[in-house]
């Protein structure tokens, strides 16, 4: 980051300076407040840290000059006469910060870093709006594991296509949060999404869920109703666990695909399908076809774009990411802390019911913690991990895994262990993990965790 140090003391500006270059910030430092104003008008400064007493000017003054020139740049007031009313004034002018002198560099390089990370997150909120027109199109989906890179990847690629796409995974790894991703990328997004569980109406039901029915085109039909593929009109249809549809609701189904049009139950009047379809099982639907239980000639129309979503015990490393995630949920503004190799048996788990079931875990976790800031093992986990060992099994394909793709997995999956179970602090990281906060720095940066 590009950093403005406006401090007139040489001994707190030079240690300051020597700690912001070692992790990579550029630092221009100025001793008086007019030259500071004269740096703020000839280059641009992601932060701007200043004295509140300066030589030839003051701090809040050029905090507001700052935020006059670019109001994203921040400031961090600093200051060895801190009183109620410059903290009020300096907050109100919009500091990011105030800190009163003598401080630890340390505290003012974790601030840096939480201007560096909000930074980005604005940058790639606005990239996100810039191409698909408002909002994260993967909100609420944690994931920095290989395996889900490489279907944020293939989602955004086939998105913006009217192409069909189905989703396969086990229960609980999140198909409706990927299904609405497909749909915020795409051409469709303004239009609306509509969604139904094939698995959970019987068969007569749920033909009129999906297609409507006229007034008294059976005992209940007591008046006109629209199905879901007419309300999907202009946007997206998810069905999900379409391996439990019924066979004559398959032929109905297939119809609507190859012809695009179809009528309610008891009409006769042709409906247009502007709708895109996207699909999820929960099983492999080639073995439901060779079963002679789902239709060859749908199976083909529905697989045109596979996505493959990994099981939770595949997904190396995002466990740490979805307990934060969780716990953020349901505990906002409460710390708690889990241990390091609390969250390694976590990782050794298999999670049968992925997803959901940590969710479940670490919200029953929260409830039963009371005022304490730790969350134990024997919450987190299921009581069968807790008498057996928690164990993950080895998995077809990592015996044919390379050494060097074994390790930086492994460094990778400890960095975020470590992390996690120290909140996110850096410098206690670097310090357990016996490498400097540069190294650190460096790591996280190169394996993209955040």
């Amino acid at each position: 980051m590009e950093v403005l140090l406006a401090e007139d003391e040489r001994g707190i500006a030079l240690t300051l300076i020597e700690d912001l270059e070692e992790l990579g910030h550029k630092v221009r430092w100025e001793a008086t407040g007019s030259a500071a104003r004269i740096a703020i008008e000839e280059a641009v400064f992601d932060c701007v840290i200043t004295d509140v007493r300066l030589p030839g000017g003051d701090g809040v003054e050029l905090l507001k000059a700052a935020k006059a020139r670019r109001p994203e740049t921040e400031v961090i007031v600093i200051t060895g006469y801190a009183t109620v009313e410059q903290a009020v004034d300096a907050m109100r002018a919009g500091a990011f910060d105030y800190l009163q002198k003598p401080f630890l560099n340390e505290v003012v390089l974790e601030r840096l870093e939480q201007i560096r990370q909000l930074q980005a997150l604005k940058e790639e909120n606005e990239r996100l709006k810039h191409e698909i027109g408002a909002g994260d199109p993967f909100t609420n989906i944690v994931g920095q594991s290989r395996r889900m890179q490489e279907v944020f990847k293939l989602v955004q690629t086939v998105a913006p296509s009217d192409t069909s796409v189905l989703i396969q995974g086990e229960s609980g790894t999140g198909k409706e949060r990927i299904a609405r991703a497909v749909h915020r990328l795409s051409n469709r997004r303004t239009g609306p999404f509509v969604a139904i569980s094939c698995g959970s109406l019987p068969e007569t039901l749920l033909e009129s869920e999906l297609f409507g029915h006229e007034r008294g085109a059976f005992t209940d039909a007591a008046k006109l109703r629209k199905g879901r593929f007419e309300l999907a009109q202009g946007g997206t249809i998810f069905l999900d666990d379409i391996d439990d549809m019924s066979m004559p609701t398959q032929v109905k189904l297939l119809r609507v695909l190859q012809e695009r049009e179809f009528e309610r139950v008891g009409g006769e009047r042709v409906i247009q399908a502007d709708i895109r379809l996207v699909s999820a099982t929960k099983v492999p639907l080639e073995e439901r076809v060779r079963e002679g239980r789902f239709r060859e000639d749908l199976y083909s129309r529905l697989k045109v774009v596979p996505v493959l979503l990994p099981p939770l015990r595949d997904r190396n490393g995002d466990i740490p990411l979805l307990v934060a995630h969780f716990l953020r949920r349901f505990a906002p503004g409460r710390d708690f802390e889990v241990r390091a190799e609390d969250l390694a048996a976590m990782e050794r788990y298999d999670w049968p019911g992925n997803i959901r079931q940590l969710e479940n875990h670490v919200e029953r976790a929260v409830a039963l913690a009371g005022s304490s800031r730790h969350l134990g093992r024997e919450h987190l986990l299921p009581h069968e991990s807790l008498v057996g060992g928690a164990h993950k099994a080895s998995h077809p394909g990592q015996e044919k895994r390379s050494l060097r793709e074994i390790i930086v997995e492994a460094e990778r999956e400890h960095l975020a262990l470590v992390l996690a179970a120290n909140g996110g602090h850096r410098t206690n990281a670097a310090k357990v993990l016996g490498i400097s906060r540069k190294v650190l720095w460096e790591k996280l940066k190169d394996y993209g965790i955040e």
